[in-house]
């Protein structure tokens, strides 16, 4: 069986998105289809001792862009704010000062583009969590469709045999043209696993961040042993 998963590579994704990559046999970042306003792709929640709060990259969007198109909206000073939200959140962490250092140190870089702010971090974060599954991105593969259709010539041009959808694919994926082509669907009901937070209660959904500050080099079986279908 060759299981692919395909999803939008966003801003500092949760644990659940390394999940996918884990469970993958190719992972594809979806980075050549039209940016979603209000959702992962320039944000994500971090915890605090109050609940949760957004850390959201401002960009400069017009209607129809391709998320591989985006430009970072630099005079606002965001990565400075980021800095700050998270040292002030996470320095109690007992794994903080292992990673806040290049974690600092990506953000502080110059980004002209979402899309590379966005592949860096997920590099690090795979290479601290110590994936080795095979990740592409698909605007490598120049497949020139929309919706189910580029789904599945991804899938094809990959010789895939199953899909691991996500959860609301059931709401707009054409399953008629995978059964025709013979390509299992897997839907994902990710199970999102507990683990030592700073504060108290857990709060799930957090970005991947939260999990490697207070757990550590754990952080991989953790992520290992939940479970999404």
């Amino acid at each position: 069986m060759t299981l692919i998963c395909i999803r939008q590579p966003g801003y500092l994704p949760f644990s659940g998105f390394f999940k996918k990559i884990q469970t993958s046999d190719i992972f594809v970042l979806l980075d050549d289809v039209q940016f979603e306003k209000n959702d992962w792709d320039n944000r994500n929640k971090i915890r605090t001792s109050e609940g949760n709060m957004w850390l959201t990259v401002p960009i400069l969007h017009k209607f129809g862009q391709k998320l591989n198109e985006i430009k970072i909206a630099n005079n606002q000073e965001w990565n400075k704010k980021h800095m700050k939200s998270i040292q002030m959140n996470y320095q109690k962490a007992p794994f903080f000062d292992i990673y806040w250092n290049d974690i600092r140190n990506i953000l502080d870089k110059e980004w002209d583009n979402l899309i590379d702010l966005n592949y860096e971090f997920i590099e690090y974060f795979v290479s601290k969590l110590k994936i080795e599954n095979t990740i592409i991105r698909s605007s490598d593969l120049k497949i020139d469709s929309d919706g189910s259709e580029k789904l599945l010539k991804i899938c094809k041009k990959l010789n895939a045999d199953t899909y691991l959808s996500g959860e609301l694919g059931k709401n707009y994926l054409d399953e008629d043209i995978f059964n025709k082509e013979n390509i299992k669907i897997i839907y994902e009901k990710y199970e999102h696993p507990t683990y030592n937070q700073v504060y108290r209660p857990f709060l799930p959904y957090m970005s991947i961040i939260d999990l490697l500050f207070n757990e550590g080099e754990k952080s991989y079986n953790i992520i290992k042993n939940s479970k999404n279908f």
